[in-house]
């Protein structure tokens, strides 16, 4: 029963949720299937959730991960995380109707390494082997490019010439994990090229810090979004970084009693792929066990909005093959 346990505090961080390129990346969807009439097939999750896929699937897109997979005269939508150019090729010579949903803030990243890459230099890329963006980043760029994770593999990482390097990043890191790998690449090249943190989406650095702020009251710190979300995960480490026990939760059954049994104040956010929806769900589910106090902590207020994908250049397309 509700009454025979103490009130507990729960603190709403601030910004949280879905970003400005995620928003923008799903409503790309949602036009695609308002105004083409086709079927509309995304390469790879839009963006890193599945209740987010899901509910697009519902309204009618297909989902697949490989451009193979979609037929001939479809409309193919390129998801948030970016592609690799040997995708844009192959869209291209099957003569898909492409819709490019990615990021502008990956896109800026991969105008970043194209140019150093123009420039002679080798890139490094800083990033996660096997994720989404960084593969579409690695294949946007011509010449030497190599992928580290670490610290270690930064002091290790074999290169042609020490003048000649630059970095970029992954846009979904943990802003302090990422500056030491900076300043250790920093220290072995001292002529290597790269824009600090800059790189590392807004979103990200901004729910980052606001898990840092709300770790300063919370026992503990719930963050809503998916498994395979990189934005995700790296706030859970974010957390347990500041020492407080972190909770991923991708379904409100993820949230157990004993989760917050013997704390007074928890903290609450979500990664920039998850739904608001997914936050209240667990509000809701807390308030089954505990009497909420709910207190929002805003650390900063985000204002960034970004063009939506214009679909007049795809919908004309479409009209003159019809």
């Amino acid at each position: 029963m509700i009454q025979d346990h103490p009130p507990l505090t729960v603190l709403l961080a601030a910004p949280r949720g879905f970003c400005a390129g995620v928003e923008r990346a799903i409503r790309a969807v949602e036009d695609a299937l308002d105004q083409t009439g086709k079927p509309v097939y995304v390469r790879h999750e839009i963006v890193h959730n599945n209740r987010v896929v899901d509910d697009l699937k519902r309204k009618g897109a297909v989902f697949v991960d490989d451009i193979a997979e979609i037929p001939d005269g479809a409309v193919a939508i390129f998801s948030a995380h970016g592609v690799s150019r040997a995708v844009e090729r192959e869209a291209a010579g099957r003569g898909l109707s492409v819709l490019d949903a990615t990021c502008p803030l990956v896109r800026r990243v991969h105008l970043e390494g194209q140019r150093h890459a123009k420039a002679g230099r080798e890139v490094i890329v800083i990033g996660h082997r096997g994720h989404v963006e960084i593969e579409g980043t690695t294949g946007q760029i011509d010449g030497n490019v190599h992928v580290i994770e670490s610290v270690e593999e930064a002091l290790n990482v074999p290169v042609l010439n020490p003048e000649r390097i630059a970095y970029i990043t992954q846009t979904t890191l943990s802003v302090d994990d990422t500056r030491e790998i900076i300043a250790a690449l920093k220290s072995r090249f001292p002529a290597i090229l790269g824009p600090d943190v800059k790189t590392i989406c807004y979103a990200t650095q901004n729910r980052q810090m606001a898990v840092r702020v709300i770790a300063r009251r919370a026992e503990r710190i719930i963050v809503c979004g998916a498994r395979n979300s990189s934005n995700t995960n790296r706030l859970c480490e974010v957390a347990m970084g500041e020492g407080r026990q972190a909770l991923l939760l991708q379904d409100p059954k993820d949230l157990t009693l004993s989760f917050i049994d013997g704390a007074a104040v928890i903290g609450l956010t979500a990664g920039a792929s998850a739904p608001e929806d997914l936050v209240q769900e667990a509000l809701a589910r807390l308030a089954q066990w505990r009497r909420l106090t709910v207190e929002e902590v805003t650390v900063t207020r985000e204002d960034a909005q970004f063009a939506p994908v214009d679909l007049s250049r795809l919908v004309n397309q479409l009209a003159n093959a019809s």
